[in-house]
């Protein structure tokens, strides 16, 4: 299968790829591993976009796509890819269109009073990157799995979240209707409840997609 994962930030897309990928033996496509991959490799391409990217600068979306375009050749994915963070806009979509085929677009709707509180309240560990939440640290601050450091993340405050969040709605959630006239998309809930909870009615949904 060749899925599209969708959401705003803080959705859990994260922790539903993993579970995705490793349910259904295909390979998890992040748009920031691609970035970095390229960039350590020193590739052509990874040079034009660490060129943007030092001048805190949008990588361009013709360079967006190059890089998807030439990941999706790899012997990794002919079983099938979740691209996730990919892609970001209508244009992306329609690029994307004419050289992949896209089986199905798992979405997560989320209410976003419940994000900012999430995304605010989000400490991550310096050394593992485990993800916590203050509700449930009880005023630890290292990391249960590593002793790691906790920390909060520049971006992880009010006004950064909103930015964000206002990013998604004026450019990436107009592909939820591109992808509902397609016929594609698969639409889920996010609440507090685990991310098992949700994954379930994931895979009942891309089980009968696989047959």
């Amino acid at each position: 299968m060749n899925l599209i994962l969708l959401g705003a930030p803080g959705a859990g897309k994260g922790t539903q790829a993993t579970m995705i990928a490793d349910r259904y033996h295909i390979v998890h496509i992040s748009t920031g591993d691609i970035f970095r991959a390229n960039i350590k490799n020193g590739t052509e391409i990874g040079k034009l976009a660490k060129s943007y990217i030092d001048k805190g600068e949008l990588v361009p979306d013709e360079v967006t796509v190059a890089i998807v375009k030439d990941r999706l050749t790899w012997d990794d994915c002919k079983n099938g890819y979740l691209l996730d963070g990919f892609p970001r806009n209508l244009y992306q979509a329609e690029e994307l269109d004419k050289f992949a085929e896209i089986d199905g677009v798992v979405n997560i709707n989320i209410d976003f009073g419940l994000l900012m509180d999430r995304l605010c309240g989000r400490r991550v560990c310096k050394e593992c990157g485990e993800s916590y939440h203050i509700s449930t640290l009880g005023g630890k601050t290292t990391c249960a799995r590593c002793g790691g450091e906790l920390y909060q993340r520049k971006d992880d405050n009010p006004e950064t979240v909103r930015s964000r969040l206002d990013v998604y709605t004026s450019q990436t959630a107009p592909l939820i209707d591109y992808y509902t006239k397609k016929g594609v998309i698969l639409n889920f809930t996010g609440t507090e409840a685990p991310a098992s909870v949700l994954f379930e009615e994931v895979k009942t949904a891309l089980d009968r997609l696989a047959k």
